[in-house]
């Protein structure tokens, strides 16, 4: 199988290129840096060139008012392109309850590249991933005095990005799902407690005090980024990552 993966060289990308390689297919990795710009085309008839499937990873450089814009501009790029080429599968990562949260643009604009690519041309999966462990510490940054870090009680259910790619990889081989597949890993937080556990194994003396208005997260409403029942549980628990991490 031949399988382009946009923005095949960010965090979630470049392994899933790896992963995808080693289990034997064909993989294109592009972005920004190899020469494709989504926002005008440029590049993508090429990086879809005889694609069975389409992997989108790629992101907006903002997660402001301007960030539904992006999306809105990239993903009719590349479905238009995507037919284009022949492409019969068109894959996105997503955000568990995203559709669940409009406070928040960002939220608002990735609710509205699934719209886009429902209601596009091509038979399509959406992979929808909690937050991932690596963004943890950039979290608490966001809301930190160097001393205390404040942080709203709303419940996540955090998963490592190598088990978003484990289901990324699993969904762009399979045929289309033409729905969508919530993955998130095995246990459940609070964020403020979550950030306390962080900060203690890291051996951060900083301090984490609970404030239900700090931070992005504060728009969110009761436990909807917590996946519904049917969700892919990755094993990997955020104890043992942060220990294999250090």
């Amino acid at each position: 199988m031949k399988i382009t993966v946009i923005g095949g060289t960010g965090l979630i990308g470049s392994q899933l290129v790896a992963r995808l390689r080693e289990a034997g297919h064909e993989v294109v990795a592009s972005s920004l840096s190899t020469g494709l710009d989504l926002l005008t085309g440029a590049g993508l008839d090429e990086a879809l060139d005889g694609a069975d499937t389409v992997v989108n990873v790629s992101n907006s450089p903002t997660f402001d008012e301007a960030s539904p814009a992006f999306f809105r501009t990239t993903m009719e790029n590349l479905l238009a392109a995507g037919e284009r080429a022949g492409v019969t599968h068109q894959v996105i990562l997503s955000i568990v309850g995203v559709d669940q949260v409009p406070q928040l643009d960002y939220y608002r604009a990735k609710t509205l590249q699934e719209e886009l690519l429902h209601g596009g041309p091509t038979p399509y999966s959406i992979v929808r991933a909690t937050q991932f462990y690596e963004f943890m510490d950039a979290v608490m940054s966001w809301t930190s005095d160097g001393e205390t870090v404040r942080l709203p009680a709303t419940p996540v259910q955090p998963i490592a990005s190598a088990d978003v790619v484990a289901a990324l990889a699993d969904v762009a081989t399979a045929p289309p799902l033409n729905g969508t597949l919530d993955v998130a890993g095995p246990d459940a937080f609070s964020l403020d407690d979550l950030g306390r556990l962080t900060l203690e194994r890291q051996k951060d003396p900083r301090t984490v005090v609970t404030d239900d208005k700090a931070g992005m997260f504060a728009a969110v409403e009761g436990d909807v980024l917590v996946p519904r029942p049917g969700a892919r549980l990755a094993a990997t628990r955020y104890e043992d990552w942060l220990s294999a991490s250090r």
